[in-house]
């Protein structure tokens, strides 16, 4: 099965340096979405599933830091790389302490960029992680695989992000039963907090959407708790 490409959030709100960047990472077989402000790329990072972030500092809108900052308390794992075109060590410093892996100061090179983002991305799969079960779900109509990440309905096919497979996944172990948004935030994105919060809502509506096809199949909100999978046989 081919392998997903790495979903990277450029934000460059120099725009023909991001046009520069997307075209470069997306010859690597790298799927790159720019954003050319802070706030674009919080907004991006909300409503599509990233694998790694570029960042710029100096931004309109919203700077870098204080994106990484949002990006931080939303995902404390993804991979976040800092550009920026001052070298002071006081910025170095702060981009780190916010959590970012790495540091390029302009101007870089193309082939460095890459580099970086590759032994990133080497250390993140080296990193001891815990063993996935393979799971096969019925809901209704519905067969949900997680170990393919897929959501199979007679010869429809929809292939699932990884949050989306792990929200389901959740609500399926509750089927008929609530599923707090609390759980399911701390499960998944590692804490409750409100940006989190922004971002699974997005996530339900989208498997909302996905499991439409079979009446007998409900995803409902239960107000100021959190989330029911029903189904009546």
């Amino acid at each position: 099965m081919e392998k997903k490409p790495i979903h990277v959030l450029l934000a460059e709100d120099d725009r023909n340096l991001g046009n520069l960047l997307k075209n470069y990472l997306d010859a690597k077989k790298y799927q790159t979405t720019l954003c050319l402000n802070g706030q674009e790329a919080i907004d991006t990072f909300t409503s599509l599933e990233v694998d790694f972030c570029i960042l710029d500092i100096m931004m309109p809108v919203k700077d870098g830091f204080t994106v990484a900052k949002e990006i931080r308390a939303m995902d404390k794992k993804i991979p976040i790389l800092f550009l920026t075109a001052k070298s002071m060590q006081e910025d170095k410093l702060k981009g780190f302490e916010l959590g970012g892996d790495d540091y390029l100061t302009k101007p870089f090179s193309m082939e460095e960029l890459l580099l970086r983002m590759q032994a990133i991305l080497r250390r993140l799969d080296d990193s001891p992680r815990p063993p996935q079960e393979e799971t096969v779900f019925a809901i209704g109509k519905y067969t949900f695989d997680v170990h393919r990440q897929t959501l199979t309905c007679g010869k429809q096919e929809q292939k699932l992000t990884s949050k989306e497979t792990g929200l389901l996944r959740l609500l399926c172990m509750h089927v008929n039963d609530v599923l707090t948004r609390s759980e399911a935030l701390t499960e998944i994105w590692n804490n409750d907090s409100y940006f989190n919060a922004r971002s699974m809502d997005v996530y339900i509506v989208k498997l909302r959407k996905y499991l439409k096809q079979d009446p007998s199949v409900g995803l409902i909100n239960v107000h100021g708790v959190g989330f029911k999978l029903v189904t009546n046989p």
